[in-house]
């Protein structure tokens, strides 16, 4: 108590006030009530400042944090640039490796089919190196086993040379493919085997079929494997599926075959007109041999009549084939520089490059005519409005696509797929011309790294990009009714549930729209970024999907 205690201190219970400080600072003259007042606001006010001072620190931490996770963005994409590099130069190297490895085995005299493949490549490349036989013909002789080698050994050059050559390696892998397969069936033959019966063609026709796809070029034998696929695609009660498909495996080869025989050709030419500049020898400028094709009843017919219609062994084959030489020796012919210059003024003499009169009959359903009064009204204000603003104004189509192709992303891209619309009459088509209306769509790609992603794959091997939006732009800038609003609506696709069709419908004179889109729940939120809204001629229908999140 302030009586009794210890120190001798009669005010020990009574709050101590430092007077001299009160003084000093002007304010002694305060209450107590008044001092308590001002220690709390103090308190506050130091209580608000630590505050501060600790938000200040945090920001600090966080800001640090950010520069380091930059720091190792950078520093992941400096070890990405250098391993890329690393890896290509090991791919190098073992290109070279093997390339080496080639000339060790050809010199030793135990060359492997893939090594006179190489050297025959990288001849190519070399002006002074000339291969006289094509590629093809170094397989004569291969057992099954060594084509299968052959095979393997083709794509693991595939993968070192990363992208070079990739036309002649596959042509090769074809070809010898088609030898594998063709020393299969003589294997099975020979054993008793349902080879034949499985190949789709018969022994009997077979060399009819081999004679009429010998001695024809690449273009040929190009335009007949589309008859056969269109044939096909058609199909047909009485069609042999597995014949056609079966000659369009041979067909492939044959293809291939043309293709090499043509590149090997060029490179030959190539290479003569090279080395006869370089000896000082006057020649010709080298241009493509230009061969008159022969109009033969093979190439008029119809695959199937071309194909299944071979006459028996007889002597037409040989005469057909000795035609067709004959035609291809008297068409050939190289095209001088002087007479590509007079072709090309004959040309122009002949044609005056004037475009055609069309009709009305022969014009496009959706077609715009333009009178030429309203066009020359049109152009003298175009150049009447650059002689006084100096700068070409944008037109409508351009200020459309500009405006639909405003903050497109890396994630997105340009989807232009539409369905077509069958049976759909309009009650206006008699007083206005039907027409398509114009459209610039987007697609937003991107990953969805659920719980299954997230185990098997990373951010350095991502998992498959899905579809995760769509932006729709259709521009009906001619619209009859300018009050009409454009509507959407979203059809079930009847041969695939995955899919939906959302077609657009307008008005006069714009006939209706329609796309194929996936068919998930959308997200209707402005804040996912859904968008329904007509403009300035625009109707733009943005929209996410809905992203479902596992819960326990």
């Amino acid at each position: 108590t302030n009586t009794d205690n210890p120190f001798g201190d009669n005010n020990l219970l009574g709050t101590f006030i430092w007077s001299k400080a009160l003084e000093k600072k002007g304010i002694s003259h305060l209450d107590e009530k008044d001092l308590k007042e001002r220690n709390k606001r103090i308190q506050e006010d130091n209580r608000l400042e630590l505050q501060k001072v600790k938000q200040l620190r945090l920001e600090r931490e966080r800001e640090k944090a950010m520069r380091e996770q930059e720091l190792e963005m950078l520093q992941r994409e400096k070890e990405a640039e250098h391993f890329k590099t690393w890896e290509e130069q090991e791919d190098n190297f073992h290109l070279q490796q093997a390339k080496l490895r080639s000339k060790i085995r050809i010199r030793d005299g135990r060359a492997k089919p893939i090594d006179l493949l190489a050297k025959y490549i990288s001849a190519e490349d070399d002006d002074l190196a000339v291969e006289m036989h094509e590629p093809y013909t170094f397989l004569n002789g291969l057992t099954v086993s060594d084509m299968e080698d052959l095979v393997e050994d083709i794509q693991v050059y595939m993968e070192l040379e990363q992208g070079k050559n990739v036309d002649f390696w596959r042509d090769m892998t074809i070809i010898t493919e088609d030898e594998i397969a063709k020393l299969r069936k003589l294997e099975a033959s020979g054993k008793g085997g349902p080879g034949e019966r499985r190949d789709g063609v018969n022994a009997s026709v077979s060399s009819d079929v081999q004679s009429v796809f010998k001695g024809k070029t690449y273009n040929q034998l190009q335009a007949l494997y589309q008859g056969i696929e269109s044939k096909i695609r058609a199909g047909g009660p009485n069609l042999d599926i597995g014949y056609w498909e079966s000659l369009l495996q041979q067909l492939k080869a044959y293809m291939a075959r043309a293709r090499l025989r043509e590149r090997h050709q060029d490179v030959l030419r190539q290479k003569l007109y090279k080395l006869k500049q370089e000896q000082g020898v006057e020649s010709e400028p080298l241009f493509p041999i230009i061969k008159r094709e022969p109009a033969s009843p093979s190439d008029r017919l119809d695959p199937e009549e071309s194909l299944e219609a071979q006459p028996g062994p007889s002597s037409e084959p040989e005469a057909e084939q000795d035609a067709e030489a004959k035609g291809e020796a008297e068409g050939e012919a190289v095209l001088m520089e002087e007479d590509l210059i007079q072709q090309s003024l004959d040309d122009y003499d002949a044609g005056k490059y004037s475009p055609r009169l069309l009709g009305p009959n022969e014009l496009p359903f959706d077609a715009h005519v333009l009178e030429a009064e309203e066009d020359t009204h049109r152009l003298l204000l175009l150049r009447q409005q650059l002689q006084v603003t100096g700068d070409a104004s944008e037109s409508t189509d351009d200020i459309f696509f500009r405006k639909a192709k405003e903050g497109m992303g890396a994630d997105e891209a340009q989807f232009s797929v539409e369905m077509p619309l069958t049976g759909k009459a309009y009650l206006w088509a008699d007083k206005y011309r039907p027409r398509k209306p114009r459209f610039f769509n987007r697609v937003h790609t991107g990953f969805e790294w659920n719980k299954y992603n997230q185990t098997h794959y990373d951010f350095d091997n991502p998992p498959p990009k899905i579809v995760q939006g769509y932006k729709f732009n259709i521009f009906y800038p001619d619209l009859i009714d300018k009050r009409s609003t454009p509507e959407y609506f979203l059809e079930a696709c009847q041969d695939n549930k995955d899919f939906a069709i959302l077609r657009f419908h307008a008005g006069p004179p714009y006939e209706d729209i329609a796309f194929k889109i996936v068919n998930r729940e959308w997200e209707y939120s402005h804040r996912h970024g859904f968008r329904c809204q007509f403009a300035n001629g625009i109707f733009q229908l943005w929209f996410h999907f809905k992203r479902y999140r596992y819960r326990r």
